[in-house]
């Protein structure tokens, strides 16, 4: 189970780092010239971010109901 603690505290810290990258106004589109338009297509390294947060996000999720369960 430690393995699973482990694993649990970098997925966490990468969860952590996709979220802050995606808030509104800065991140990766403020860096490389977004104007800032609230109604925008998601260009490809945006729509990476966000499929790739939401299977972190069940990753983080699998192993979380995993450490619940009862040692044998």
């Amino acid at each position: 189970m430690l393995i699973l603690n482990i694993i649990e505290i970098i997925v966490s810290v990468l969860l952590i780092a996709l979220v802050l990258l995606q808030m509104q106004g800065s991140g990766l589109s403020s860096a490389f010239g977004g104007s800032g338009e609230v109604y925008r297509s998601k260009r490809s390294v945006e729509k990476l971010l966000m499929w790739a947060t939401v299977v972190v996000t069940v990753i983080f999720a699998v192993i979380s109901l995993l450490l619940l369960l009862p040692l044998k």
